[in-house]
């Protein structure tokens, strides 16, 4: 019997990131491909944007976007009826051990980026900036 591998903590950092890009490159493809047989996820084109695992590769949580204007909760929850398959199909992809247990979320960095930038184009937040910028001039 071979004695457990271990890993250092940054090995193992290393390694969650790789596994993660893996089930998000298997479940692009899955989707892809058309494989998941359900009306709204072959209707909408979905993005998968991230795939955060756990540290011992146990679960899975894959945050999904949905493009062309497809709804993110009917998307999220087609997903989440078609969890089984996907597990499945990742599970024999990978070839770990154990089969990540899937989670799926919508993606709202999107979003949250969109909000950020308008509150950087508001007029008292320019007013503010502008405000730094010549108190700083003078400082020199």
């Amino acid at each position: 019997m071979a004695a457990k591998q271990t890993f250092t903590t940054e090995q193992q950092s290393v390694r969650v990131l790789k596994v993660g890009e893996r089930v998000r490159h298997i479940l692009s493809e899955l989707l892809a491909r058309g494989e998941v047989h359900d009306d709204v996820v072959t209707a909408a084109h979905i993005s998968v944007t991230e795939v955060r695992m756990t540290p011992d590769l146990r679960h899975a949580t894959a945050y999904v976007k949905p493009l062309l204007g497809a709804s993110d909760e009917e998307v999220v929850k087609a997903l989440r009826q078609n969890t089984a398959f996907l597990q499945r199909e990742v599970a024999q992809r990978l070839g770990l051990k154990f089969a990540p247990k899937l989670k799926f979320r919508k993606d709202e960095s999107f979003a949250e980026a969109d909000r950020i930038e308008a509150l950087l184009r508001d007029p008292k937040v320019l007013r503010d900036l502008d405000d730094e910028d010549e108190a700083g001039e003078g400082a020199d």
